[in-house]
């Protein structure tokens, strides 16, 4: 269980490193005389994943799609929206990086709520825990799974030498796994830790907004579609277990091969809740890019494979990271700090898969401090 204590960063190792980097990155917008936050293409690309899920969903319960192949296609195109929106939409607003007025933010930030989320959690466990305590055993809920070996920190158990096998499928049931249990968890256990009354919600309005958004959303993207479709009814349950199913595996990829790798480091702090870096070089030492040559992959995954951007400028919209980029790897480079980066997303994957059986087997050896 991931614990809510602060990890203390060494505020001595190369302060300078950041200081420089964020003065050269605000300089790169004073330069370009352009905002930090989205502009015309996030409004784009919102009202076309926005519309990739939901217009699907209308043409099915309208009646307009009837044929069995177009209705399975119609899925499979609600399970790229709905990653899409994951990627795209709600993580850069609920980073506060979408616009600079919050009511923006908050707005679209809660369009995970209609996909089967709910944001506060979300917020809790990707901005409080994961940002904050990157690849730190016992904090990043991330690499607390208890199903997998994600650090080597983690207590080795036999059943890990499966995960490189049962990996993929258990990240296909991860959107699922929020569906139907990991949200009632996660409102209990953040109550009883005082996280959700950090994001000023009570556990009683929490408890009682989960409830009625998974009912809602089961009624209209599952139980509508059984009694409407010209399918069976496990047919149609089928077809909406496939959309999790992709959409699922998609993300946990996404964001698993930006951390959990051979070349990305893993800590845990000493007696006193302390690391040994500075928390800049922290998140360069836990965080890998990838194909970062790959337009519209990029563009579809909301800029995800600038992880080392992201985690550095999580503040800054994903549409800036590719300008940004270069200017954290030469400072980086310049500081004698590594910057990770694989050429492809199968690159990264190869790397993750590797880690895992690595991690399965009980075979890892810790990086060695840069």
């Amino acid at each position: 269980m991931a614990t809510s204590s602060t990890v203390r960063f060494n505020k001595d190792d190369q302060p300078e490193f950041f200081q420089v980097l964020r003065k050269r990155v605000n300089q790169h917008f004073s330069d370009k005389g352009i905002t930090k936050y989205g502009d015309g293409r996030m409004v784009f690309k919102t009202v076309f994943m926005v519309a990739l899920y939901a217009v699907p969903l209308v043409l099915m319960l309208s009646g307009l799609v009837q044929a069995t192949w177009a209705i399975v296609l119609m899925w499979v195109l609600m399970a790229l929206g709905m990653s899409g929106i994951g990627f795209s939409v709600m993580h850069d607003a609920n980073h506060g990086a979408y616009s600079p007025n919050p009511k923006v933010n908050s707005a679209l930030g809660g369009i995970l709520n209609f996909v089967g989320g709910y944001h506060i959690n979300w917020k809790i466990q990707h901005n409080v825990l994961h940002h904050s305590y990157t690849n730190v055993h016992e904090h990043d809920e991330d690499i607390d799974k208890g199903i997998f070996r994600l650090s080597p920190d983690q207590e080795h158990k036999p059943f890990y030498r499966f995960q490189i096998i049962y990996a993929p499928i258990l990240y296909g049931m991860m959107t699922i796994f929020w569906l139907v249990a990991k949200d009632f968890l996660q409102t209990r256990d953040y109550h009883k830790r005082g996280l959700l009354e950090a994001q000023g919600v009570s556990y009683g309005s929490a408890m009682m907004h989960v409830v009625l958004l998974k009912i809602a959303y089961v009624a209209i993207t599952l139980v509508l579609p059984i009694m409407i479709l010209p399918l069976a009814w496990w047919q149609t349950l089928l077809c909406f277990l496939m959309m999790h199913f992709i959409s699922g595996l998609f993300l946990a990829l996404v964001f698993q091969g930006a951390h959990v790798l051979e070349e990305t480091h893993f800590f845990k702090t000493d007696e006193h809740g302390s690391v040994e870096n500075s928390w800049a070089v922290h998140q360069l030492k836990t965080t890998a890019n990838f194909a970062n040559g790959r337009h519209f992959f990029a563009w579809f995954i909301g800029g995800l494979n600038h992880q080392v951007e992201h985690h550095l400028f999580p503040n800054i919209c994903h549409i800036h990271y590719p300008d940004i980029a270069p200017i954290v790897k030469a400072t980086a480079e310049e500081y004698g700090i590594p910057y990770y980066e694989h050429p492809t997303f199968l690159a990264a994957l190869r790397s993750h898969f590797r880690m895992l059986y690595k991690l399965g087997n009980n075979k890892y050896e810790r990086q060695l401090a840069a």
